[in-house]
């Protein structure tokens, strides 16, 4: 039969190896064996081949390792992908010249799309990769298979022979001193020192000098010598032999002499002649070779023991300075890779004296001999597993498991553990050590066979403990091997012994029978064999080996006959001849035993029936009659048992099957129970044969005899079991005999099975009715799996033969029907064990776990051999027993059982009752295991998510089910399960996370491979199941989520299970599945990892030598390990950390493989579950399709690989071009929010790939707006305020080295996102780097055909979002500065108040900041302002909605205080209701609060006409709702106003709000103000000298170590001249502007003048006057002093939202000095009138005038200050000035004088009538000031005093 699995042969013929390969089988079994049926079925069993099922175990055909490639999560600041390619550009530039083909090492792919162009189109249309490879990535399905309970392992086939070491000895060469002439014999054997005994036959060897050398020197074979254990007792015993000395030749001492001595050419010539003519031999020389040893020195007196050529890789015990011993040179001959050979160089051969016995080779009192001068050299090598072995990898064909693993697990422990240091075989004095790799060679065919080649002429020597040990016989062999010891004479002789076998007595002349094993290679058996001549000895002792093939069958006539000869060794004429000096005889009979020691007299001659006692008693005997001949007999044969029983039992089987027994056969029952009582030893031996011939008769004897054979059986079978070694379940012998041996007697006989399963099934229906059927049933129990197996194995032979010959090659044998009556048999067979199972789980018996697997074990057998529809019945028979929710035991049981099943790969077809249900056991599997996900019991329920697991994993990662379709048909099988998780979703949140794992993955790979009809199915059923099918999707999402270690740490063992009844192995991984934490834990527990599981095909490689010292690998990483994993529950990160670091690495790898093949295993769904919705055709919420945008969510939401962010954008566009709609409407705002939010927070990344498809995502949701609602208001809105939630997490600043904050990179990198977002020629590009088509962009709304896209508007947008992004980077930039700066931050509020304006909600947070900034700075005016912007926002946004109580006229009102409240917002403020945002904070009642919040403001800060204003505002809601108390109080608060309005203006001290600075900036350090004006607004008693010192405390610390300056004047700066290293400041106080203020008036400016009503005090115009000269001086008389009017035009008008506001436009006007002088005269009249003029109501506001009236006259006639007037006139009227003066400047000037003398006048006038007592003194005074003016200026202008 051929050994393919696959072409339909499920049996394997392996051939039978005869140890003894070399000879033929011996001739005397082939005599006829008809007569003894049980020596044919001896021979049968021995020599048939063995017959393996070679898919009894199961079968999996791995797929080759996957290929994971590194995941690139990238965070905001990583570019990773770019380093690897940088890292990779490098790299293979210095591979290619090495090598072209290496793939590039760090396993990233090329940048492009994940799946190869040329694979199938299948893979296509998958995002990514399966899941479940990178879950499981070293699922080892031996592995998972060995876990489950009961599970049967495949043993190692045991033939002969094969366990244990090989030893290959070969003989080189021997040389002498004195020279090679003669030709020597020798032999060599196993011998154990400590036990004196010989461990193997002898193998010969032949020397010859090479004069005398023939072609058919046998100097080329070798001898084969079998091992147990190496042992250090175990050693070589050498002997040597030379021809028999000639007497006066030349002596063998010649060898031994101790001066160097060659041999003279006539001693030569003498040796070679003799040793031509003499044909007997005697020994010479012997040596022992320990093998395993080197420093237990060979006893032979002198220290000189050999080198042990095998030690120090065996026995560890032997340091390397014992193995260079003087006298063995060990030498390397070449190179081998595979094998030790080494060359053994023996000089300590020892002289063989007279007396010399095996015996007292070792005897401590024996004299030395003589050593001799010479050298013998093997070669002496350990061989690998058997060739036997290599026989079984060859035939397969191809190596299935079950070979492969025999051959490693033959590899003798010993072997494959390496010793710490790597290096096998011996060491050598320069410690180079030939290191063979037992791996390799069992991995590698062609190294086999070339070791089969020179196997065939090899000596296996026969193995004598084959004969003791405790195993079946597995070879035939029949001989017996004779020694004779020595023989005691009374005189010297020179005797050698002949050794015959005869068949009788009675003729002396026949001749012998051909029995002797000749000591020639490949010779035919020999008639006779010689012994040594023992020359000159009165004892003579032998050393010879005699074998001896034994016949078949044997008479007690068969004997041995010994001849004695003595020969003289002398040439005379002719050769020596020998003489019969007497005859022994041993008859067989006597002595079979394994072995015997006989004394035998020796008889003078031979008679005729020498053998018989009568004729005995007459002969005559040497020496009285003496025992004078010793010898030694060793029977081995696996033909004749010693046991007496056994011997009855064949005997009976004989005669029973010959029919020559009575009828009634109780001879043979009787021989049948006897066999209970044969010794262990024997029974195992004999075991094979022995249950063959119980089967026979089970098989076809009658019922009395097949119920006891049946009972032996068990007898036999129960004592096998207990008296093996092994603890296994299943013995080794017994499953070695089902899986090899059992052959169903090929077919002679009718099968088995059907009378095995009669006498069994009535037996169980017996114990079922409840008859007593004694303990025997306990025993049929425990051992029913060999039944089973047996059953099944018939039944497969069988169906084999019956289909065989008549099957078209590469068609599977069809499965067989079994006849009824049978069938019948084994269903009540099995029904009744069902029932045992039952009963005894209940009562907790361990028996029953088995059983139940046994039975699991049976269904899955035949489930390929008969008819599926017939093991259904068994399987639905079982479930019915075990059906539904039931204890745990059972349930476990039940579980295990479908486990085993469902390893099966023709599971899958198995039909049910029902015609169309082709699947009943995965129904019932998934119905079950759901069952059990709501067991209590916790580990049952990780059990049963496990089965699913490796069931889908063996179909994944199985070549054979790698078609398409196949996939297709396994996913469907399994989607009910999917169904049935979604009916009952509680069940799956009860699990704990591992078990969740499981099921999600389980659920993806089913999901992955199903056909879009049945997930279409899925979804069409109701609205709730939809979205609990993407719940479940979600699910897988946030449990595989990649988390980079660091994040770990949080979570570390949160997720055991409380009822761990184990403590689990540690944990390495939350993510991936449970068997990878035994597969790291195992890892990292073999400090030396030669190679991973035998599934993956891993090779660790070390990483590099540095990371571990050799003494010590690991040890402390280890011991870490170890620690950890003893504290229950230790981090996940400790146990990483302790792992080495190319496992930690892989074990990364697979994770992020896993997390990204998830996500885009979710993201492939979601796109299908789009494509789908958009045709209507299921069940989900259309209005808001939340199956999809939780997903969305989920996805963006989470740390995603690169490889994912490619995938996700197409799916991305095509969604929004179906369902954009409905997810741009307003339902749907939470997720556009998020989804803009991710867009935004992508778009920051420092990945361009990542950046681009951000900026693509946001174009898409433009375009969507565009599509859907024509304009981007709403978007605009949106994503201004995702922007301001990003600013919060992105980090917008980074410190420079100088301590100082910079934009940072994400920040940059996002302004260059919204850039590109709007620019149309990067486009294009953009769109096909992400694979997206060209028109993605184009949005043509429905019933429309024109393209809404525009530019100019999406460029609007995206600088209203770089405006908001400016902002926030400027705020955050002042983060340093903000409490020293106080301007700064409110303009920085200011500015994000602004930027924000869009989103009202963002607009009034950042106007409330700013709010409260002013007020900690105590700048009421503007926290009042800030208020009022706020109130407007409300207002307006009421107003828009016709909502409340206002109009546009209140708003206008509100907008003259705050020019701020524009129109702009409206529309869109309440276009823009996103959820959380917009119109629903804008109440009334949030306006009314904020008017009352700017009332108060203002009135601290005493801007009481606004206030007025404001409360007027808040009167029509009060109306509106009729609250009187409030309209009360609100009145009364106005009473309140207008008394403090009046107050002020009635103050002769006129009210000034605030002061008012301008300031200018001049210096590179200033950054943005440099070169700028501002005007500042202060508080009222702010000096000069304050904001001076305010501002330059502010400034310095930002300066640096540049120096800061305050220019002194406030003349104009040229920015050009002044230094560039150093900062200026130029600060000068400015008045305000009215509105309707004559700027050219050449007047000075009093305040007071202007206040003459209730106005705004609203200003955006100052002025300041700067006196200046022409002539260059800098200070001149008043004729030279001109004056400068410099008017500042600010951005807006104080007071405004900030305390500072940049100056706009500038203009000044000049005065001449005369003008001046003018200015100054008028401005003093106009003073004095404006007091005279002004109503005063009642009389009662006397006081006040009279006060300011005296100052003002005080200052303008009193004499000490009269040099105003006075100096106009001298400077002006007097001397040359006066000519320079134009006449009507003249005029002017005395005209000014005299109006001002006539209003002074008046003026005092008025004081007197004002004036009380006290006053009197001032008023004269005042008088006398008058007229000495008037008399002063007269002079100058005579008219004044006709005018006075």
């Amino acid at each position: 039969m051929e050994s393919s699995a696959s072409n339909g042969h499920r049996f394997r013929r392996i051939p039978r190896q005869s140890y003894a390969a070399s000879l033929k089988l011996d001739p005397l079994l082939d005599e006829n064996l008809e007569q003894w049926p049980h020596l044919n079925e001896l021979v049968q069993c021995y020599r048939t081949d063995w017959v393996k099922d070679d898919n009894k175990y199961g079968h999996y055909e791995s797929i080759g390792p996957i290929q994971f490639h590194n995941q690139i999560f990238e965070g905001p600041d990583t570019d990773i992908e770019t380093e690897m390619h940088l890292a990779n550009a490098r790299q293979s530039k210095t591979e290619d010249s090495a090598d072209e083909e290496l793939p590039s090492t760090s396993g990233i792919q090329p940048s492009g799309s994940s799946i190869p162009e040329s694979s199938n189109l299948l893979l296509l249309k998958h995002f990514g990769e399966s899941p479940l490879p990178a879950y499981e990535p070293v699922f080892d399905w031996e592995n998972e298979r060995s876990m489950i309970f009961g599970q049967r392992n495949p043993e190692t086939h045991l033939p002969q022979y094969a366990s244990g070491l090989k030893i290959a000895v070969k003989v080189l060469s021997l040389s002498f001193q004195a020279g090679l002439v003669e030709p020597f014999y020798g032999t060599i054997s196993l011998y154990n020192r400590e036990r004196r005994e010989k461990l193997s036959e002898d193998f010969s060897f032949q020397l010859s000098p090479p004069e005398m050398q023939d072609a058919s020197s046998s100097s080329e074979q070798r001898g084969i010598f079998h091992l147990d254990a190496p042992s250090a007792s175990v050693c070589l015993l050498i002997q040597l032999e030379k021809p028999a000395t000639e007497e006066n030749g030349v002596t063998p001492s010649v060898y031994s002499r101790k001066e160097p001595v060659h041999l003279t050419e006539r001693e030569k010539q003498k040796l070679q002649v003799w040793s031509r003519i003499m044909p007997y031999r005697e020994s010479f020389a012997w040596a022992i070779i320990p093998l395993f040893d080197s420093n237990i020195t060979a006893p032979s007196g002198g220290s000189a023991s050999p080198g042990s050529p095998l030690t120090p890789s065996m026995s560890g015990s032997g340091s390397q300075d014992h193995v260079m011993e003087p006298i063995a040179k060990i030498t390397s001959e070449g190179k081998l890779n595979y094998t030790s050979a080494v060359v053994v160089e023996v000089s300590n051969l020892n002289k063989v004296k007279e007396g010399y016995t095996e015996d007292s080779l070792q005897d401590p009192k024996r004299k030395v001999h003589k050593p001799v001068k010479g050298v013998l050299r093997l070669e002496i090598e350990k061989l690998q597993a058997s060739s036997v072995d290599w026989e079984n990898t060859l035939e397969s064909g191809h190596t299935i498991y079950g070979s492969v693993e025999h051959v490693d697990r033959l590899n003798d422990p010993s072997i494959t553990r390496c010793p710490s240091n790597g290096s096998y075989g011996p060491h050598y004095a320069s410690s180079k050590s030939i290191s063979f790799q037992g791996k390799e060679m069992a991995r590698n065919g062609s190294i086999a066979q070339s070791n089969l080649e020179f196997a065939a002429d090899d000596f296996q020597a026969f193995d004598f403990r084959t004969t003791t040990r405790n195993e079946p016989f597995l070879q035939l062999f029949h001989c017996l091997y004779v020694y004779p010891l020595n023989v005691s004479m009374s005189r010297k002789r020179n005797l050698f012994i002949r050794v015959e076998l005869r068949k009788d007595d009675v003729d002396i002349r026949k001749p012998p029978l051909e029995a002797m094993h000749p000591r020639e290679p490949a010779a035919s058996l020999q008639k006779w064999a010689h012994t040594q001549v023992a020359v000159a000895a009165r004892v003579a002792c032998y050393h010879d080996e005699i074998k001896v093939s034994l016949p078949a069958i044997w008479t007690p006539l068969h004997h041995l006959l010994f001849t004695f000869f003595h020969v003289d060794l002398q040439t005379k004429l002719e050769a020596p001849k020998p003489v019969v000096i007497g005859y022994a005889s041993v008859p067989l009979s006597t002595h079979a035993q394994f072995r015997s020691e006989v004394s035998l007299p020796i008889m003078r001659e031979l008679v005729p029936h020498y053998l018989q006692d009568t004729v005995k008693e007459r002969l005559d005997y040497l020496e009285d009659g003496k025992n004078v001949f010793r010898l030694r007999l060793r029977l081995c044969s696996s033909l004749y048992p010693i046991s007496e029983r056994i011997r009855d039992f064949f005997l009976e089987y004989d005669r029973h099957t010959l029919r020559t027994s009575p009828p009634w056969g109780s001879e043979l029952l009787e021989a049948i129970n006897s066999l209970k009582n044969v010794d262990s030893t024997a029974l195992l031996q004999f075991l094979h044969p022995i249950l063959n011939m119980l089967l026979h008769l089970i098989g076809n004897g009658g019922e009395t005899l097949q119920v006891a054979a049946f009972r032996a059986m068990v007898n036999i079978l129960t004592r096998v079991q207990q008296e093996s070694v092994d603890e296994a379940e299943r013995n080794v012998y017994l499953v070695n005999y089902v899986d090899f041996a059992f052959d169903d007697f090929g077919g002679r006989q009718p099968p088995v099975y059907p009378g095995l399963s009669t006498v069994w099934g009535s037996l169980a229906r017996s114990k079922a009715k409840g008859y007593r059927v004694g303990p025997v049933y306990d025993d049929v129990l425990a051992m029913a799996w060999f039944f089973l197996e047996l059953i099944v194995k018939s039944m497969a032979l069988e169906q084999t033969r019956l289909y065989y010959h008549n099957l078209p090659s590469g068609e599977d044998v069809p499965p067989m029907q079994l006849k009824e009556g049978v069938f019948r048999c084994i269903m009540q067979l099995y029904d009744c064990l069902i029932t045992e199972v039952h009963e005894r789980c209940k009562k907790g018996l361990g028996l029953a776990k088995y059983l139940n697997s046994s039975l699991a074990f049976f269904c899955y057998d035949l489930l390929s051999i008969i008819e599926p529809r017939q093991v259904f019945e068994l399987v639905s028979l079982y479930l019915d027993k075990f059906s539904g929710v039931c204890q745990a035991v059972l349930h476990d049981c039940k579980l295990t059982f479908l486990q085993i099943i469902c390893d099966h790969d023709l599971f899958v077809e198995m039909p049910g009752r029902d015609p169309s249900d082709r699947n009943y056991l995965s129904s019932v599997l998934i119905q079950e295991i759901f069952l059990t996900w709501d067991h209590d019991d916790l580990s049952m329920r990780a059990k049963a998510a496990r089965i699913l697991v490796v069931l889908l994993c063996k179909h994944e990662f199985d070549v054979r089910y790698q078609k398409t379709e196949d996939k297709l048909y396994i996913a469907q099988l399994y989607f009910p399960l999917v169904g049935q998780i979604l009916d009952e979703m509680p069940v799956f949140y009860n699990l704990s996370a591992i078990e969740k794992r499981e099921v999600l993955i389980i659920i993806l790979q089913i999901i992955r491979n199903l056909d879009d009809a049945s997930l279409v199915k899925a979804w069409q059923q109701s609205i709730a199941r939809t979205r609990l099918f993407f719940k479940l999707l979600e699910e897988g999402l946030v449990h595989f989520e990649h988390r980079r270690p660091a994040d770990s740490m949080l979570i570390s063992n949160s997720s055991r299970s409380p009822g761990q009844e184990k403590p689990a192995s540690p944990k390495y991984s939350e993510r991936l599945s449970p068997a990878i934490n035994h597969y790291l834990s195992e890892a990292a527990r073999h400090e030396v990892r030669p190679q991973g599981t035998p599934e993956n095909g891993y090779l660790w490689q070390r990483v590099n030598s540095q990371l571990s010292s050799p003494s010590q690998p690991y040890s402390l990483r280890e011991a870490l390990a170890q620690a950890q994993s003893s504290r229950i529950g230790a981090s996940t990160q400790a146990l990483r950390e302790s792992l080495h670091p190319i496992l930690r690495q892989k074990l990364e790898l697979w994770e992020e493989n896993l997390s990204a093949a998830v996500s885009l295993q979710v993201l492939e769904i979601a796109e299908k579950f789009s494509r789908t919705a958009a045709s209507h055709s299921i069940a989900t919420d259309y209005a808001k399709l939340d199956c999809l945008t939780t997903i969305f969510m989920n996805v963006f939401s989470r740390n995603q690989p690169l490889e994912f962010w490619k995938a996700l954008f197409p799916v991305f566009n095509s969604v929004f071009e179906l369902h954009g709609a409905t997810l741009m409407a307003r339902e749907n705002d939470r997720f556009l929010k998020q989804v803009a939010f991710h867009l935004l927070r992508l778009a920051v990344f420092r990945n361009d790939n990542i950046r681009k498809r951000a900026v693509i995502g946001l174009q898409i949701l433009v375009r969507s707006s565009f599509s859907y609602f024509t304009q981007t208001a709403r978007l605009r809105v949106m994503l201004t305020i995702t922007l301001s939630e990003l600013m919060s997490e992105v980090q917008v600043t980074q410190m420079k080295s100088d301590g100082t904050l910079e934009e940072s990179g994400e920040a940059r990198r996002l302004r260059i996102s919204l850039r590109e977002m709007a620019d149309e020629s990067k486009s294009p590009n953009l769109l096909n780097d992400c694979g997206l088509p060209d028109n993605s962009l184009v949005s043509v709304p429905q019933n429309s055909s024109e393209n809404h896209w525009s530019w100019t508007e999406v460029k609007y947008l995206a600088d209203s979002l770089l405006l908001a992004l400016d902002a926030s980077l400027e705020h955050a930039l002042l983060a340093s500065v903000m409490t020293v700066d106080r301007y700064a931050a409110a303009e920085g509020f200011y500015k994000l108040a602004l930027a924000f304006a869009p989103v009202p909600d963002l607009h009034i947070m950042w106007l409330l900041h700013l709010c409260d900034a002013h007020q900690e700075m105590q700048s009421w005016a503007e926290a009042a302002q800030c208020a009022v912007a706020v109130a407007g926002v409300v207002m307006q946004a009421l107003v828009s909605r016709n909502d409340g109580v206002w109009s546009n006229e209140h708003v206008n009102a509100l907008r003259k205080i705050c020019p701020m409240v524009s129109s702009e917002i409206t529309s869109e403020a309440s276009a823009a209701e996103v959820e959380g945002y917009g119109a629903s904070k804008l109440t009334v009642d949030s306006a009314v609060k904020y008017v009352q919040l700017a009332n108060k403001l203002f009135s601290q800060a005493e801007l009481y006409h606004f206030c007025a204003s404001i409360l007027e505002l808040v009167i029509p809601v009060y109306k509106s709702r009729r609250s009187y108390g409030q309209l009360a109080k609100c009145h009364t608060m106005l009473t309140n106003i207008y008394e403090s309005i009046l107050e002020q203006e009635s103050s002769p001290i006129p009210f000034t709000d605030a002061t008012y600075y301008r300031v200018g900036f001049y210096g590179e350090k200033f950054g943005r103000l440099d070169r700028k004006e501002y005007v500042y607004r202060e508080p009222r008693d702010v000096r000069l000298g304050d904001i001076m010192e305010k501002l330059s405390h502010i400034y310095e610390s930002r300066m640096g170590g540049t120096t800061l300056h305050v220019i002194p004047d406030s003349r104009q700066v040229k920015a050009d001249e002044l230094e560039p290293s150093v900062c200026y400041l130029q600060i000068t106080a400015v008045d305000p502007v009215m509105e309707d203020e004559d700027l050219g008036s050449r007047r000075e400016r009093i305040f007071s003048l202007s206040t003459g009503s209730i106005r705004a005090r609203v200003f955006d115009r100052f002025l300041f006057d700067t006196p200046f000269t022409k002539n260059g001086k800098t200070q001149g008389g008043l004729e030279d002093q001109w004056k400068r009017r410099t008017v500042l035009q600010t951005e807006g008008s104080f007071p405004a939202l900030v305390n500072r506001l940049v100056v706009t436009k500038s203009e000044s006007l000049e005065f001449s000095p005369v003008e001046n002088a003018i200015g100054m005269i008028e401005t003093r009249t106009a003073a004095l009138r404006n007091e005279l003029e002004e109503p005063r109501s009642s009389e009662g506001d006397q006081l006040p005038r009279l006060q300011s009236l005296q100052r003002i006259l005080q200052g303008s006639v009193a004499v000490q200050v009269n040099s105003g007037v006075l100096s106009v006139c001298t400077a002006f009227l007097s001397g040359e000035p006066a000519t320079r003066l134009r006449s009507q400047e003249l005029q002017q000037l005395i005209a000014a004088l005299l109006e001002f003398m006539a209003v002074c006048k008046r003026a005092i006038r008025v004081h007197f009538r004002l004036i009380g007592e006290e006053d009197q003194d001032f008023h004269t005074q005042l008088v006398n000031g008058f007229q000495s003016l008037t008399a002063e200026l007269s002079h100058y202008i005579p008219a004044i005093l006709s005018e006075l």
